[in-house]
């Protein structure tokens, strides 16, 4: 099989600073506003156990990515890698699971974010609607303008967030209690593992800023810098607040939508509502930017190598604005939101739907990176260490690998249609 390198990326514009930024804002995320509760409610405090093996694994993740990122900056991410690796195939595979996950994990997203104002303020359904509208408009707005002022803005957010996530901890950790760690796994152990697949949305990310990679002003020197930051930031700021909602919380941060709220309710004594808010507002619009950007970017390099119609891909090259991919983007995720809102359905499908399709998409990188990058080379020792945890989270997703699934025979089905029609 005859291997093509991605087209070097001229006009790059990150600096190591903004790409580590932008890294922390895909990864941190929403997951640190809800996901600690929702683990504590599947697996109790045992699932400490699963947010340490996701930091663990999280490393070698991330470094994998960013070795084939440097080696091959290109807005398809993942999906060039595929190719490369695998053929066009892979490629649209890994892009259309990419690309059709995020409108869904944006709406979730939203919705974590807008019950947070909710509690603020009051007003039931209206309220938490609004609210995500406007963080979807904000987020598209700000990416139409271009990746350098998205980069700008999450610099300046993942400040504020590495800050305000440290307060909660260093302030609720004096009103620990270790009775709280008892019993240690009330599900059992083998709850670990689901709660692992839950928690795979709070780790999702370290793929989504490959698509970027092509925008960096020096990918090879500034990726590895900007991984390497980012992955000692994630880790210590998730593990941190996962042993603070269990041991301050304890049994009752199965029940609390807002975790993060509860602690500083701890900490500070009255009510801290719309302190948090404003918190799990800056979490959200960072992730969703982070997401916004990297599939916008996908999806114009979709277009470009024929995986998606060509009329979006205007944009694929590095410096350009793909407003075309950006728009089918936030239309589709303007619709997911639609429906969750009339059909009433919780976040918690979302999660598994979106974290889904992601784990696919780890699953074929890292096989591709076993292909692509030097052999016995510590990239590649990575992805070797990589690949079996993946393919567990995958089986760990249950029932919602369905729609991963059904988005890889429709990816394989346009493919045909294309290739009948230009026959």
């Amino acid at each position: 099989m005859t291997q093509t390198r991605a087209t070097p990326a001229t006009g790059g514009r990150l600096t190591a600073a903004q790409g580590a930024a932008l890294y922390v804002g895909a990864v941190l995320g929403t997951g640190v506003i809800a996901l600690p509760a929702l683990a504590a409610e599947a697996a109790g405090p045992a699932s400490l156990l699963a947010w340490l093996l996701l930091v663990i694994v999280s490393a070698p993740l991330a470094a994998t990515f960013a070795a084939l990122g440097s080696r091959h900056p290109d807005a398809g991410g993942v999906s060039t890698y595929a190719r490369m690796a695998f053929g066009p195939r892979a490629a649209a595979v890994v892009g259309w699971c990419f690309y059709f996950a995020v409108p869904p994990a944006a709406s979730a997203a939203a919705l974590f974010g807008a019950a947070y104002v909710e509690a603020a303020v009051g007003g039931g359904t209206p309220t938490v609607a609004v609210t995500a509208v406007l963080l979807m408009v904000a987020v598209t707005v700000t990416n139409h303008a271009g990746v350098q002022l998205a980069g700008r803005v999450q610099l300046a957010l993942a400040g504020v967030l590495v800050a305000f996530l440290l307060a909660a901890v260093l302030l609720s950790l004096p009103q620990a209690d270790a009775a709280n760690f008892a019993p240690f796994a009330p599900r059992g152990l083998t709850a670990v593992g689901p709660a692992a697949a839950l928690l795979m949305w709070s780790f999702v990310g370290w793929e989504a800023i490959t698509h970027l990679t092509g925008e960096f002003r020096r990918p090879e020197r500034d990726l590895p810098r900007a991984t390497a930051a980012a992955v000692v930031v994630v880790g210590v700021l998730y593990l941190a607040v996962a042993f603070a909602t269990v041991a301050v919380l304890g049994s009752a941060a199965a029940g609390s939508a807002a975790p993060l709220g509860e602690l500083f309710a701890v900490a500070l004594g009255g009510d801290a509502r719309w302190l948090v808010a404003g918190a799990a507002l800056l979490l959200t619009f960072g992730a969703m930017n982070a997401y916004y950007a990297g599939a916008a970017k996908l999806g114009a390099a979709l277009g470009r190598d024929g995986a998606l119609p060509g009329w979006l891909a205007r944009g694929s090259v590095a410096g350009e604005v793909p407003r075309r991919s950006l728009a089918v983007t936030a239309t589709l995720a303007f619709l997911a939101l639609g429906a969750v809102l009339v059909t009433g359905f919780g976040t918690r499908p979302l999660v598994l739907l979106a974290t889904g399709s992601f784990i696919t998409v780890y699953v074929i990188g890292v096989a591709a990176a076993l292909r692509l990058l030097p052999r016995r080379s510590a990239a590649w020792y990575a992805a070797a260490v990589t690949i079996g945890v993946v393919l567990f989270l995958l089986a760990m997703t249950g029932v919602y690998l369905l729609w991963p699934v059904a988005v890889t025979g429709a990816a394989l089905l346009y493919l045909r249609v294309r290739g009948r029609s230009r026959s």
